[in-house]
């Protein structure tokens, strides 16, 4: 996909330091990409400085995306993440009921580098990697049903693929199953909430992005106010 939406950072800013920035990144455009734009580089164009890449979204997913403003910066968050301190929220609208009301997937997960897509596969199989996610069941409409998500690990399409190997297809994701895209071609995961320690201060930090304008996230926005304090 090679088309930018135009964006303005700085309408899409959630906190900014001298260590740390962040935005609430729009789906449909990747956080960093070999051939085009991409919100790394526009979001360095807005902060007029070079920004470290902590984490990534998925393209057609929306939400937090954080940078660090300096290499010390970088690597404390970093830790963090790989050491699972810091605690990742998500929003999803799928089509089926998950197989209880709260639980927690546990899989091993490969990724398959020709067809850009995550596999549950056995946890011996070369290149497994574990992938860990907790999830909750908070309400439905008609036809979907709206899914609270603490994700553990950060593996390649995680989410996405561990949904859909419990029959819960992420309305929009055709590549893992879903029967109809989105007209904008995103998909209805939203990263919510990254909750952190200050790489200076130590002192706990949490931001939130609201979800996309669109009518079911609208719908189902009042049970999407259970996030972390």
């Amino acid at each position: 996909m090679n088309d930018v939406p135009a964006l303005n950072p700085g309408d899409l800013l959630l906190y900014k330091d001298n260590q740390l920035i962040a935005f609430n990144k729009p789906p449909s455009i990747a956080v960093q990409s070999v051939n085009s734009m991409d919100f790394h580089k526009m979001a360095m164009a807005y902060a007029k400085r070079n920004l470290y890449i902590l984490h990534r979204l998925d393209q057609p997913t929306s939400g937090v995306v954080l940078f660090a403003r300096n290499p010390k910066a970088a690597a404390i968050i970093s830790k963090q993440i790989k050491d699972r301190k810091i605690e990742r929220t998500y929003f999803a609208i799928v089509n089926k009921k998950p197989p209880e009301q709260a639980g927690e997937l546990r899989n091993y997960l490969v990724k398959s580098k020709r067809s850009n897509k995550s596999y549950v596969v056995d946890s011996k199989q070369k290149g497994a990697l574990e992938a860990i996610m907790e999830y909750q069941l908070l309400g439905h409409s008609d036809r979907y049903h709206l899914l609270k998500i603490q994700l553990k690990t950060g593996r390649h399409h995680q989410i996405r693929a561990q949904l859909a190997n419990v029959g819960c297809h992420i309305k929009g994701d055709v590549k893992y199953g879903s029967r109809r895209s989105n007209p904008d071609r995103s998909i209805h995961l939203h990263a919510s909430n990254l909750l952190f320690n200050h790489p200076v201060s130590d002192d706990q930090v949490s931001i939130t992005a609201e979800p996309p304008e669109d009518t079911l996230w609208q719908y189902f926005s009042a049970l999407m106010k259970t996030l972390p304090a």
